[in-house]
Order: C-alpha cells, then structure tokens, then sequence
C-alpha cells in the first residue's frame, strides 16, 4: 500500500491509515512504517494473531468503529488477508464504497483461507484494481460488471522500484550475513497448508536439504513465527544448510531476494517480487494465483515432493534472466488514486 500512500501524501489528499496489527511481531509490522518513511497509522486496533473467526471478527468490530466516526467516500483493502476481508465487509454495511487492490487473483485451491478472503473481498467491491488483463478476465466470468474492473498493474512493481535504490544504500544485510551475490539461496515459507502439516513440512525440508547438497550452497530463511511454532510442535529440525535468522524489514529482503541464486517461497507476492527483479523463483505449492509468472518464465511450482523441488532448482538455476514483468510500469499508486478521485462520487 505505501505507493498509494505517498501518493495520497503527494495530492495533499483527505485519507488516514487504519491499521489493524494482524501481523504484530516488530519485524512484520513497525519496521515498514520506519523504514518506508510512512506516516504512522492515525488507528491501530492491535488484533494480534488468533484463529481466522477470531482474527477477522475483532478486526471488523474495530474497522467498523473507525468508519462510523470517520465517515470516509472510500475504503481500500489490498490483497487476501483476514484484515482485507473484515474491511471490506465493515465498509459495505455502512454503504461505503470499496476499492480491491490486487482484486482477480485466484489459486482455484479453496483449502488456501487466502482464497475465500480474496473472492468475498472482490464481490462486495466497487472498485475492482487487477493488476493484469487475465485477472480482469477471471472477474468478468465470475459474474463481475465491467465497469467496476480496472486494469492498473500492481503496486508491488511501485514498492520495488520505488525502494530497490533506498535498499542498495540503507541495507547492510549481506555484509552482515556475510553473503555474496547469487553464493546462497533464499526461503519464505509460511502458508497454512504447508506448515500446519507434519508430513508436507517435513518433505518440503527434505527438497531443501536435497538442493543444498546437490548445489553446495547455503539457505538464509527469515522465520515466520507460525513456521517456528510449528516446527517445535511437530518436533522437525531445519537442514543444517539453512541459516534461520529473524524476519527482516522489506529494505533488507530486497537485498536479500535481488542478489539470490534462487528463490524459494510459497508467498504470493515474492513470486511477484522475484519476477520484477529477475532471479527465478521455485514456489512450494502445486498452485498459484499468479499464472503470469508461470508464463513469464520467472517461476516454477514444485509442490512438497523432495525429488520435484530439486528437479525444479536444477531447472531455475540456469535459467535466463530476461523476461518481461508482467505487473506493470511502476505508476500502479497513481492510476488507482486518479480512478478514485475520478469516481468516489459516482
């Protein structure tokens, strides 16, 4: 969201920041606000992690608490989360219109919560931001009117070539790590239905352990802290090639992603990320609402299967590094901002 923030904070724009603290740990929460240079949020209703009732009701009792009083034209959610679907829905019972940014992603995998929160969110919008013509195309056959869709590119390529130059200067991670460019791999793993398995998470680390001794190279992995809970209860242990540190601020994973040898994730947005940098990414899972990585080249789904995921890095290793970024131009905060403006009131 910062690239419409900032742009918000360029027009001189009537708007605020709700945040609700889904993500609560420092590193994945106050570090982007600092080192973004971000106003800090006029609301933070601190929900805290829960179960997904939990976590989305608290979260829409809070939002629509603020709306009441705030009375904005317009509320913007970006993404798949629980806070996205708890805006939403706090916004459209107060009648109040609601723009989806990233809005047409689908994994087709209902067993993603991901999923549902990101289907819900689309069809109470008015608003409809896809960040390409195939999302675009997957709203208007769910039944979506055109006139609500507009295709702007994503504000992921905004935040990346708005703070690539920002993290080439601030970051210090890979002297700190003593790293060198493309001498080790990176890892983000954190999805439900990889790590709330016992079975799945503990294949998935064998692939790695597999790539790490084929390669001969280590994996830095900044932990999600579901992941970590996770991998105590089940009583697993990391390959001793992966180095876990403590999840980092977005400077520092962009360091960290651009000078990788290859990526490994099951996030959505490193897959985009990965793909506007240009280092290949291999995702752990056997689907992704982000087909046009597929197509682009820049991205290979592995699943959980040791011998596939291996397979899958011998074939990104070498792949060439001269797609073309499907996601947009990098003024994605601007277009969403002048749709708005142009329409609140219709």
């Amino acid at each position: 969201m910062s690239p419409i923030i900032r742009e918000c904070q360029k027009r001189k724009l009537d708007y605020f920041i709700l945040h609700t603290n889904q993500h609560y740990s420092e590193n994945l929460d106050k570090i982007f606000f600092k080192e973004l240079e971000l106003p800090q949020p006029k609301y933070n209703l601190n929900v805290g992690s829960g179960t997904h009732a939990e976590e989305t009701g608290k979260a829409l009792i809070g939002i629509e608490k603020v709306l009441m009083e705030e009375k904005a034209d317009v509320v913007l959610v970006e993404g798949d989360t629980n806070t996205v679907l708890a805006g939403a829905l706090a916004a459209t019972k107060l009648h109040i219109k609601v723009g989806h940014i990233e809005a047409g992603l689908r994994s087709y995998f209902r067993e993603m919560p991901e999923e549902i929160n990101r289907i819900l969110a689309d069809h109470c919008s008015d608003f409809l931001f896809a960040p390409t013509k195939k999302a675009k195309e997957i709203l208007l056959s769910e039944g979506i009117p055109k006139k609500k869709i507009f295709v702007t590119g994503n504000t992921i390529v905004d935040a990346v070539f708005q703070n690539l130059k920002l993290a080439q200067e601030k970051s210090k991670i890979l002297g700190r790590l003593k790293l060198k460019k493309g001498e080790y791999f990176l890892l983000t793993l954190h999805r439900q239905e990889n790590v709330n398995k016992r079975e799945r998470l503990r294949e998935i680390l064998r692939g790695l352990e597999l790539v790490c001794k084929e390669f001969d190279l280590g994996m830095i992995y900044p932990i999600h802290p579901r992941t970590k809970k996770m991998i105590r209860r089940f009583r697993l242990k990391f390959p001793k090639r992966i180095k876990l540190i403590e999840p980092v601020g977005f400077l520092d994973f962009l360091r960290l992603e651009a000078n990788a040898k290859l990526v490994f994730t099951d996030s959505g947005a490193v897959q985009e990320e990965t793909c506007i940098l240009n280092v290949p990414c291999v995702t752990l899972r056997g689907n992704t609402e982000r087909p046009e990585t597929l197509e682009a080249g820049s991205n290979v789904l592995a699943g959980a299967e040791p011998q596939r995921i291996l397979k899958c890095a011998l074939k990104m290793v070498n792949k060439k590094r001269n797609w073309k970024n499907p996601f947009g131009d990098g003024r994605t905060g601007e277009r969403i901002v002048n749709i708005i403006q142009k329409n609140k009131k219709g």
